[in-house]
């Protein structure tokens, strides 16, 4: 039957109203393609302050690839950390809350409870393979707060705040399911507690952490790289460095060996300079790999400077007042963002959530005080109310 005969038969059916003749229209149009979901990195370091990035003015060394990562897209000068400290401000994050919502919970080193849904897994449920490097802090092996049972599909790293301020410390924790020799028994499992790093556990201190976390970050691209095999699934990985804030250790004080500033000074231009490199070799893996366009990056701080390691965070401008939460942050997605920007929009740790999830095509948990910040990006909403700096 040919298929205007058909229309005209549909149409003719006894009962069938005019609203419901009218839904069967044919076209040779192609239906709307559904977008390929982005997939998200947001790398966070501790105690980063403005005057740390040359592009926030620093003029004292160049940090050029988050330089060229802020050229690319959308420079903010009105981001809160959400609180000094980096326990309350990550659950902050994590959660989509406000800090002071969390800030209780966290001074007293309190795990995530069972009801608290984070950004891992409302991404994970929408179909996101996810992944944490570095600091986590919000819960160990044993507890509700454990991050493989907040989302985290993989993991690597430390499960306290002590853990995570030694950057050559003899072993490393991971979660990685059924990818783990177990030595005991040799068979693959989920998770065996820490595993050794054995340079660093016969004294050499041969393994630097974050440079660890940097190499971890780069597998992690190019083992879930979305492909045929996947069906294209994105990947959400939190890379959480514990630097430059704490105490400031650095294999080198190149390159800045020779400048005429403290020593202090020069360890910390060094260890920022060191993050620099991390974000040039993460982007250098995601060009590799052919996925330059369909991922978000974001990148800010944790918490405020500090004085740490005798480094004053004047030296460099890193803080602008005494009481003010504002840390950089760079959200870089070509193609959706338009580069080149710089914008005074105020928002804060607790609309990443929000924000990740409409990037994700998915809702966010009911009753949460953040909003996404998605029109922002992709300039569908004003972006430049006054600047506070």
């Amino acid at each position: 039957m040919k298929l205007g005969h058909l229309f005209l038969l549909l149409c003719a059916l006894p009962g069938l109203s005019a609203e419901a003749q009218s839904s069967f229209i044919f076209t040779n149009a192609a239906p709307a393609a559904i977008p390929r979901r982005a997939s998200i990195i947001f790398i966070q370091c501790d105690g980063l302050g403005y005057g740390d990035l040359s592009c926030y003015g620093q003029t004292k060394f160049q940090t050029p690839n988050l330089d060229r990562l802020a050229a690319g897209g959308i420079r903010f000068t009105n981001y809160d950390a959400g609180a000094a400290a980096s326990s309350p401000a990550c659950a902050a994050l994590l959660l989509g809350k406000d800090s002071g919502q969390v800030k209780q919970r966290a001074d007293a080193d309190l795990p995530l409870a069972v009801d608290e849904i984070t950004v891992a897994q409302v991404l994970k449920n929408s179909g996101y393979h996810t992944g944490l490097i570095g600091e986590w802090n919000l819960g160990d092996e044993n507890s509700s707060g454990a991050p493989w049972k907040k989302g985290f599909d993989e993991f690597a790293g430390y499960l306290d705040g002590a853990g995570a301020a030694n950057f050559y410390a003899d072993y490393i924790f991971r979660y990685a399911p059924r990818s783990i020799l177990n030595a005991t028994n040799h068979t693959l499992e989920d998770y065996v507690g820490r595993e050794m790093l054995y340079y660093n556990a016969i004294g050499k201190r041969e393994t630097y952490i974050p440079d660890l976390y940097a190499k971890a970050a780069g597998l992690f691209v190019k083992n879930n790289l979305p492909d045929p095999f996947n069906r294209y699934r994105p990947f959400f990985l939190l890379l959480n460095f514990k630097i430059p804030s704490q105490k400031i250790d650095v294999p080198t004080d190149a390159p800045f060996s020779d400048e005429a500033w403290p020593q202090p000074e020069k360890n910390r231009a060094a260890l920022i300079s060191r993050i620099d490199g991390y974000v040039g070799q993460l982007r250098e893996q995601l060009q590799k790999s052919g996925l330059t366009n369909n991922v978000v990056i974001f990148f800010s701080s944790a918490g405020r400077p500090k004085n740490a390691g005798g480094a004053d965070p004047l030296f460099f401008r890193s803080v602008l007042s005494t009481n003010d939460l504002r840390v950089p942050m760079i959200v870089h997605w070509p193609g959706k963002i338009p580069a080149g920007q710089v914008s005074g929009f105020p928002w804060s740790a607790r609309d990443f959530l929000p924000t990740a999830a409409e990037i994700a095509f998915t809702a966010p948990p009911a009753n949460l005080p953040g909003t996404s910040i998605l029109p922002v990006l992709s300039g569908r909403t004003q972006t430049n109310p006054p600047a506070k700096n």
